[in-house]
């Protein structure tokens, strides 16, 4: 596929994302912008949902046409663009409302989709645990509610005259009744998901584990990141969002344990529907202490920069704006030298490092451990030799301590998180902390 300098439309059947054997669902592609023409992300987004992408056009305006998303003259290059490179179905960049997906369709003779529904596809396929799975379901049929359409004309009323009218209920009517049951129902599930993992956060959080979250744009590497650091074996794909459901596992650090937690990557323009569905699972990512914020360093600069605000929209969206963060940048092993050179000039709080090769990720705890640490408070305990459970667990929340066996009790200098420190204050040595 060729992109027109000026950013016009244009379409080739003889670029690389043309298939050699004919696909059977072939997009073409159309977006609505004020200026340039990059649906590389669309483009990434249909190839995830199995769709070969067969063109492109793009139409500079100020914002998409009200009734029919693109304009007249535009839609008939479409159509003429549709026969040209055999495409079965056109994916807009954006999200159509109902109108404007129906008069596309109507004015194209093919099937119309929106960058909503791609994404919810690529959900529906990837989801694996029984709550992803009710995340997505609900996801899916609040989109696709308002989107119901009297396909069943001929069934409109049940009623046609004398003696047979009544209050009846069109099939749409119904289908859409079910639609809303099926809503209510989901979302008394997952409010059972959330008390479910609030339990689990509560226990958790009584243990006072230090809990890290990784964040980031979907495809940076979270998840091989996650397995570099602890060892896990979360599975990893060269695709969008191949993580749905969070993962948590653990890390052990000079005696200390830290909890991190893998979940779903952001998107530009992620759609609220998944932002509201998937709240349960977003929620790990508010309350952690630290958020990495994983980015992949091979990206060129402006789409880095893009990248990064689509992550820090949907960050600020959930409520973890003001959550500390840590700039990763993964991926070190697809840069060059220069790259390499200019990465601390660009992003001097960044920590560049690859999940695959390993690089820069001792560098990487370092900070981690060096973040927690100036949280912690030194504490100087007394503890009678009868409260040997209480040595047992500062052992298991501070690591290393050092400790003097006295006549009366063991004292202990440790450093300790406040909350934590709080809970031994009756030991302090002074009286207090």
């Amino acid at each position: 596929m060729k992109r027109s300098r000026h950013g016009r439309s244009t379409v080739s059947n003889d670029g690389p994302t043309v298939p050699t054997v004919r696909a059977k669902q072939r997009a073409l592609c159309i977006a609505a912008i004020e200026d340039g023409d990059d649906l590389t992300e669309l483009e990434e987004l249909l190839r995830t949902a199995g769709v070969a992408v067969v063109g492109a056009i793009v139409q500079h305006r100020e914002r998409p046409h009200p009734n029919t998303y693109l304009g007249e003259g535009k839609l008939a290059e479409v159509k003429a663009a549709i026969e040209a490179c055999d495409a079965n179905v056109v994916a807009c960049d954006d999200e159509l409302t109902p109108r404007q997906e129906r008069n596309l369709e109507k004015a194209l003779g093919i099937p119309v989709v929106d960058r909503t529904a791609v994404i919810l596809d690529i959900f529906a396929g990837h989801a694996h645990s029984a709550d992803g799975k009710l995340q997505v379901e609900l996801a899916q049929l609040e989109y696709n509610l308002a989107r119901m359409r009297g396909l069943w004309t001929h069934l409109e009323r049940l009623g046609g005259g004398i003696g047979t009218r009544g209050p009846g209920e069109s099939q749409i009517e119904t289908d859409r009744r079910l639609a809303r049951d099926r809503i209510s129902a989901l979302k008394r599930k997952l409010s059972h998901v959330r008390s479910h993992r609030s339990t689990m956060r509560a226990e958790r959080e009584r243990a006072q584990l230090p809990t890290i979250a990784l964040a980031g744009y979907t495809n940076a590497g979270k998840s091989t990141l996650l397995n570099a650091l602890t060892g896990a074996d979360v599975g990893v794909g060269d695709r969008l969002f191949q993580t749905l459901d969070p993962t948590t596992r653990t890390l052990d650090m000079h005696g200390r344990t830290y909890l991190i937690t893998d979940t779903v990557g952001f998107i530009r323009k992620l759609p609220h529907q998944l932002v509201d569905a998937f709240a349960a699972t977003l929620e790990e990512t508010r309350l952690a202490d630290l958020v990495l914020h994983v980015v992949d360093a091979s990206t060129e600069e402006e789409e880095f920069g893009q990248m990064s605000r689509a992550v820090e929209d949907v960050l600020e969206e959930i409520g973890a704006g003001a959550t500390p963060r840590l700039l990763v940048l993964n991926k070190a092993d697809l840069l060059d030298q220069d790259e390499r050179l200019a990465m601390p000039f660009r992003h001097p709080d960044g920590m560049l490092v690859s999940a695959v090769t390993g690089e820069g990720l001792d560098g990487l705890l370092a900070r981690i451990e060096e973040e927690f640490l100036s949280r912690l408070m030194t504490v100087e305990l007394l503890l009678p030799y009868g409260e040997g459970s209480r040595l047992a667990e500062l052992h298991e929340l501070a690591g290393e301590l050092q400790r003097e066996d006295t006549p009366e009790g063991v004292r202990v200098s440790v450093r300790l998180a406040p909350t934590i420190a709080a809970r031994f204050e009756r030991f302090a040595v002074n009286g207090h902390l």
